[in-house]
């Protein structure tokens, strides 16, 4: 869509622009509920599965490896159905993986969960590749960070929800799953005790599957319209050569980089919290809120990029920023792990009053959603900046670097039971150096 077109879709039709946001919204709510409620699978299949901390984080490894190996395949069915059939197709291999759990708990195979697992990713990184670039093409490039910031809105408080909702279902009572309590028991029993405990798994699934179900029939009769990138041409601004090939633009592939990082740290900060709050001696009633944080500093993250992008700072300055605090947040947190635990937090606002479970160091690690929240919204314009004809393509090697989310907390589990569950975080430094290095550096190279 060139730039005259764009403005004629937002002012010749400003209800519909309006439907489609909203419909992308809906959207992104979905990957939110889905995605972060593998903070909550981790330690519930860690225990009901009985598995160590490198082996519980294949359940990121399995789910995000679908975005890099499904990702090129997602852009050639876009290109045959068009991004509203294939946002639907995506729905309904979604709802697939959803009901593959029912026979990983009945059987409690570990590798059928992470099949299913797989199968939802799948779906998820054909509905990533047509609606990122969708909403970053609706409207004007320099607005880009604000649109998908409003989309991480509904991503992320549909995180904060999800955790909450299949923790109270499956981490109920879970502190008494310990190995003592589980080695006093015979075989049988055992096995009896465990298969009721992956049978909690199955219900909230099945209702998932329904409703996703129902959302790609409604989606497949609505009226939200395609968006034509193909016709594009794209024109170095300096030589004015015509470019033949996706790699000929620095931006992209040094953005895909910064991709694959920033979603690999931020994976680590949701997935990983519970299994820190608890190695530092907090119960899974307790920790099992500490995702929520996590994703709710994301929401106040957003919200700080709707009202300052672009008006008062560039998308390329708040990603610096981001970075900068990733790696102060992160020292913090391992500094703080020497404080004393402070069983709960108590916030007055008038005659209202919550009581939540709060730890100086878990605290920080629940900053990292506040530095990590701007971070995809600036990164993804950046690097699709005057792609063109090549913006499908493009779109599908940044989602393909979604797979950080796979190889990084599995890294992190992996150093986690060498080390500890705390030094384990320093993986993440690196990785917010070199997107600090994008903002500043990287995003501005136009040829190699």
């Amino acid at each position: 869509m060139t730039q005259s077109s764009k403005t004629a879709f937002l002012d010749g039709n400003k209800r519909q622009y309006i439907f489609s946001i909203v419909i992308i919204g809906i959207f992104f709510f979905i990957f939110g509920f889905v995605t972060w409620l593998n903070s909550v699978l981790i330690p519930f299949l860690r225990v009901a599965c009985e598995k160590n901390n490198f082996e519980s984080y294949f359940v990121t490894f399995a789910f995000y490896i679908s975005y890099f190996v499904m990702a090129i395949p997602s852009s050639f069915v876009l290109h045959k159905v068009g991004f509203r059939n294939g946002m639907s197709l995506g729905l309904i291999v979604m709802a697939i993986g959803a009901l593959l759990f029912i026979p990983a708990a009945y059987t409690r195979m570990y590798g059928l969960f992470l099949t299913g697992l797989f199968v939802q990713g799948t779906g998820l990184a054909i509905l990533q590749t047509a609606s990122n670039p969708y909403v970053t093409i609706l409207g004007p490039i320099q607005s880009a960070a604000k649109r998908i910031s409003i989309m991480g809105i509904c991503n992320k408080i549909a995180g904060v929800i999800s955790p909450l909702i299949l923790g109270a279902i499956v981490l109920a009572g879970m502190d008494k799953f310990d190995k003592q309590y589980l080695g006093a028991l015979d075989e049988i029993n055992r096995n009896l005790t465990l298969n009721a405990l992956a049978g909690r798994i199955i219900i909230p699934y099945i209702v998932m599957a329904v409703v996703l179900v129902l959302l790609a029939i409604i989606l497949r009769y609505s009226s939200l319209p395609d968006i034509n990138t193909d016709e594009e041409e794209v024109k170095d601004k300096e030589s004015h050569h015509t470019r033949t090939n996706i790699l000929q633009f620095p931006q992209l592939v040094l953005g895909v980089i910064a991709i694959f990082l920033y979603v690999g740290v931020e994976v680590i900060a949701v997935d990983t919290i519970i299994n820190f709050g608890k190695s530092q001696g907090i119960s899974f009633e307790l920790s099992r809120y500490f995702a929520s944080y996590t994703l709710a500093a994301m929401v106040i993250g957003y919200i700080i990029g709707i009202i300052t992008i672009p008006k008062y700072l560039k998308q390329e300055f708040v990603l610096a920023v981001s970075a900068l605090f990733g790696i102060i947040f992160v020292i913090c947190a391992l500094l703080a792990t020497k404080a004393p635990y402070q069983s709960s937090l108590l916030i007055n606002i008038g005659n209202f009053s919550l009581s939540l479970p709060f730890d100086l160091s878990v605290f920080f690690i629940a900053l990292l959603g506040l530095a990590n929240a701007i971070m995809w919204p600036a990164i993804w314009p950046l690097a699709i900046d005057g792609l063109g004809k090549f913006t499908k393509i493009g779109s599908s090697l940044l989602i393909m670097a979604i797979a950080g989310g796979a190889l990084l907390p599995l890294a992190y589990g992996r150093l986690a039971d060498l080390f500890s569950p705390v030094s384990a975080y320093w993986i993440t430094v690196p990785c917010y150096a070199y997107i600090l290095y994008y903002a500043v550096k990287g995003h501005k190279i136009r040829k190699w």
